[in-house]
């Protein structure tokens, strides 16, 4: 097991577990045989659904479970509801309470529940342990079970397992150079050749004067990155921070039209992204302020994920991801100034290396005792309000086992004493926005989810006044 997955593998605390948590809407719904058939052919042949994860003084690594039984991670359940409760509410509830009910470190660290007769169809919640995968390459996976989805392509003949002494070169320099290199190219990056010159310096003998140069950058823009890191001030003290307890409580809402927020983004010349991060800025901040509370001149900082490999490798599961903080100006109230806000927030991390410098701060914490590892990753949490995520998914609808997948949603676990987690997600020509929240810090989330909604149509309204023709 790589040390990055190590380190998810120990991460698990009381007030947060390290799972991957989404749910499936299928209308009609599908039987349990039907499902069962379809993981054992499509799912099982990624070996890490059939393996154990077992920890040594060496580290961990991964082992076939020699009981491997399929009923044990593919069951059903009758969804009980309340009296005056929506199958909604009821769903939601068992979403939650499933994000906090341990796996069976035992046997495979997942666990698929199938509630049949809901909503006129079926609903199926995911449950996979983070140190499998991250959550790109979990969609990657799930996208096998769907109709017309296929197995992992055959592995080549494996290489021996790399020693200790190559262990900074293959999960450090070359991941870098080699995968990040190329995002950054994409993404405008000036220190994409620089890193490749580093995954690769046998080619790198006859460099010029200015690749020299570049890697003097490089060199300032790891400095200045670290530094944002590590000197990264606390966050506005909402009630959103705080000790967490032991329970969690999640929502989300109905989708919004894709094509509205693509209207938006043209209009103010912004990314989605923007335009999205804006109204989750203002839904959490018109939550506070309808429980009293100040947010005049406030921020928080979310920690979002950034993937750091080729798509067309993300079937080799294991994490390949960085994580950046952005802040969201939740005390802004004016929308258009808050996407201009976050527009010139996301604009900042373009190009910088605090992914990877994140990747590797997770790198080195599996190499410590777990003690050494909490009090490494605490860094993080302790300035952080929520983890984000941001995921596009396919622009139309998709089928299993012959019923329709109508909605999707899902959430990556929160670190330390993190409270709030955040989801985007666009599929089938909408985008849904889900929170899952621990009770002490937020008892409704739901609240937070009711403000979304009127946060983006405020945005609609007020882009569609203002005067076209002139310059903005």
């Amino acid at each position: 097991m790589s040390k990055v997955d190590t380190a998810w593998l120990r991460m698990d605390s009381p007030s947060n577990l390290m799972m991957i948590v989404g749910v499936w809407i299928l209308r009609p719904g599908i039987t349990p045989a039907a499902l069962a058939e379809r993981v054992r052919d499509r799912l099982l042949p990624y070996r890490r659904f059939v393996q154990t994860a077992r920890e040594d003084a060496a580290g961990a690594h991964w082992a076939n479970d020699p009981d491997f039984q399929l009923d044990r991670h593919v069951v059903t359940h009758k969804l009980a509801r309340r009296k005056g409760q929506s199958e909604q509410d009821a769903l939601q509830a068992r979403v939650g309470e499933l994000a906090m009910q341990p796996l069976d470190h035992d046997h495979p660290l997942w666990r698929f529940e199938l509630i049949e007769n809901y909503g006129g169809g079926s609903a199926l919640i995911a449950r996979i342990h983070h140190c499998i995968a991250d959550g790109i390459a979990l969609i990657s996976v799930m996208m096998s079970l769907v109709d017309g989805g296929g197995a992992p392509p055959q592995r080549k003949s494996r290489k021996p397992s790399a020693g200790a002494e190559d262990w900074l070169a293959d999960t450090l320099i070359r991941p870098f150079g080699d995968i990040t290199a190329r995002a950054l190219e994409a993404a405008g990056g000036g220190a994409a050749k620089s890193l490749s010159m580093l995954a690769a310096p046998q080619k790198s003998l006859g460099a010029t004067l200015g690749q020299a140069a570049d890697i003097a950058r490089m060199g300032g823009q790891l400095a200045s990155d670290l530094a944002s890191l590590a000197l990264m001030p606390d966050d506005s003290p909402t009630r959103l921070k705080g000790q967490p307890g032991r329970a969690k409580r999640v929502a989300w809402c109905e989708p919004i039209p894709l094509d509205e927020v693509k209207a938006i983004g043209k209009a103010l010349n912004c990314s989605v992204n923007d335009v999205l991060l804006a109204c989750v800025a203002g839904a959490i901040g018109a939550y506070l302020r309808g429980l009293g509370d100040d947010t005049k001149g406030q921020e928080i900082r979310a920690m979002v994920p950034i993937n750091l490999r080729p798509m067309e490798e993300a079937w080799k599961l294991g994490n390949r991801f960085g994580l950046v903080p952005l802040v969201l100006p939740i005390g802004v109230d004016n929308p258009i100034e808050r996407v201009f806000a976050v527009r010139a927030r996301m604009n900042e991390l373009k190009g910088s290396l605090q992914p990877l410098l994140a990747f590797g701060l997770l790198s080195v914490a599996g190499l410590l005792i777990k003690p050494a590892q909490d009090a490494l990753l605490n860094l993080f949490s302790r300035k952080t309000t929520a983890v984000m995520t941001n995921v596009p998914g396919p622009g139309a609808k998709l089928k299993v086992c012959g019923s329709t997948l109508e909605q999707t949603m899902f959430w990556v676990p929160q670190t330390g004493t993190v409270g709030l987690g955040v989801s985007i997600l666009s599929y089938g020509g909408g985008v849904q926005f889900g929170v899952i929240a621990d009770t002490t810090l937020c008892p409704d989330p739901q609240q937070i989810i009711d403000r979304f909604e009127p946060e983006f149509a405020n945005l609609l309204t007020v882009t569609l006044m203002l005067p076209w023709g002139e310059g903005k």
